[in-house]
């Protein structure tokens, strides 16, 4: 299971704003998520995709093509790609194991 933190930027729109472009990615990932590929979690500066790394690689790719669909003519996606393999980690693990950390720190 690896844990993919993904950014995709589209470059010279017509507005500085991208929701539009988020809501087109948010489908496609929801899309996944629904054949119980992925698990995802959108954050105010980048998603935060769960799954198999093969997986992973094709959603990339899918999100990545998603602004060139409505015009965009230049996307720049910024990954960071946590692929654990001795043991599986998944985001919820991720963050329990610092909650419980500062929870110990603070008896």
């Amino acid at each position: 299971m690896a844990i993919v933190d993904i950014t995709v930027i589209p470059l010279g729109t017509s507005s500085p704003s991208v929701s539009e472009y988020v809501v087109d990615i948010q489908h496609i990932l929801k899309n996944y998520e629904i054949e119980g590929k992925i698990k995802y979690q959108l954050t105010p500066m980048n998603t935060i995709i769960e799954g198999e790394l093969h997986t992973l690689l094709e959603v990339i790719e899918s999100i990545h093509e998603a602004p060139f669909s409505k015009g965009v003519q230049r996307v720049a996606t910024n990954i960071r790609i946590d692929d654990r393999r001795d043991k599986k980690s998944t985001m919820e693990g991720k963050l329990e194991s610092v909650h419980k950390q500062i929870q110990d720190e603070d008896q």
